[in-house]
């Protein structure tokens, strides 16, 4: 126990001996829900907590007091990693790790100050993973919905302002969800599946493998293979000799051009997600999100009432699409939604300025 130290300074210690016992136990529990490299590097980290910890206890001494919960966030954390353990889960622990206050407090030292930030890194590399599983459909789902959401509150607040019946605001607010549903889902389902074939085209032919057998050792061009794929000169003939060796010697499988050499840059096939699935998320969740606007005039609002509560649901669902890019990103989820909400609001906002112009030189 330090002697000089100040009440403050106690209570502050206690607490990050708090945190730090709240975070060990949010990678067990993420670490309890997944097997091989991933659990043991979640465990690793639980464990560099532990060390941490000890620190802390060591500087309390006697002063220790009793145990305490975490901070908020660290306890909801908690909470959601015993209960879902997913990439969403990760993003937030990777925003808990980079708020480390050690780099600012005397009584951390420089390693673990270092260790919060390599921390950080090391989650958000698990995140990633995460990520990168999520497929298209899920993408086609979230921005789908914000589409609809956008689009449809300005079209029919547009033609609202104009001053037009209830009824065609309802017709029009209608047939926008089926035009933007049908339209976004034929737009993803090419995309997808131009996506695809692109990177179809880029995979080496299987029938290339039956030619190993026959290739010229001297000139060994299978070295082109490689270097047209990415490995420096000296790799690609080192690769390529092991193959032909294989090959001469029948000791194991020739389809190495396939298997070695991915195209460099390019998303896996399964990150990409098919042309179907990616059309029919796209309609559905366009759909949810361009329905929202018009639930007003759908349970008989008019005017003015119905223009105010459309503006706020879709603010609300706005917001919670921008916490979901947000989370995902790994950046703050407030921000994300308020810049949703911004943008969606300026769009309806600009196609209702432009209604009431339109409704006042038409009178």
């Amino acid at each position: 126990m330090k002697p000089d130290a100040s009440p403050l300074e106690i209570r502050r210690w206690r607490k990050y001996l708090a945190d730090e016992r709240a975070e060990a136990a949010v990678y067990r529990d993420l670490a309890s829900r997944r097997s091989g490299e991933e659990r043991e590097i979640l465990l690793a980290l639980a464990a560099a907590e532990g060390r941490h910890e000890a620190h802390w206890v060591a500087l309390l001494g006697d002063q220790i007091g009793k145990p305490r919960s975490g901070d908020v966030r660290t306890r909801i954390l908690g909470f959601l990693a015993r209960r879902f353990g997913s990439v969403f889960v990760l993003a937030l622990a990777q925003r808990a790790e980079s708020r480390s206050p050690y780099n600012r407090e005397d009584a951390a030292t420089d390693a673990m100050a270092a260790d919060e930030l390599i921390h950080e890194e090391v989650v958000r590399g698990l995140a990633a993973r995460g990520r990168s599983r999520l497929s298209g459909t899920f993408r086609a789902a979230v921005f789908g919905a914000n589409d609809g959401l956008v689009s449809n509150l300005a079209l029919v607040l547009g033609v609202s302002a104009a001053g037009v019946p209830t009824h065609t605001v309802l017709l029009t607010g209608i047939a926008g969800l089926l035009a933007g549903a049908l339209s976004m889902a034929a737009g993803e389902y090419v995309s997808v599946r131009s996506q695809r074939e692109l990177l179809e085209a880029s995979t080496p032919g299987q029938q290339t493998q039956g030619a190993l057998p026959f290739l010229d050792v001297d000139s060994n061009e299978l070295t082109l293979v490689y270097r047209a794929r990415g490995m420096s000169p000296a790799d690609a003939e080192k690769k390529a000799a092991q193959v032909l060796a294989a090959v001469a010697l029948h000791t194991g499988p020739i389809s190495t051009i396939t298997a070695s050499t991915p195209v460099q840059g390019g998303p896996e096939h399964e990150e990409i997600g098919t042309g179907l699935s990616a059309a029919i998320s796209s309609f559905f969740f366009f759909a949810s999100g361009a329905v929202i606007p018009i639930l007003p005039w759908l349970v008989g609002l008019q005017g003015g009432a119905a223009v105010i509560v459309a503006a706020v649901l879709v603010g609300i669902a706005l917001m919670v699409t921008g916490s979901i890019v947000g989370l995902l990103s790994g950046a703050s989820p407030l921000k994300r939604a308020v810049r949703q909400l911004a943008i969606g609001f300026g769009a309806a906002g600009v196609t209702y300025l432009l209604g009431l112009l339109f409704g006042t030189s038409v009178g």
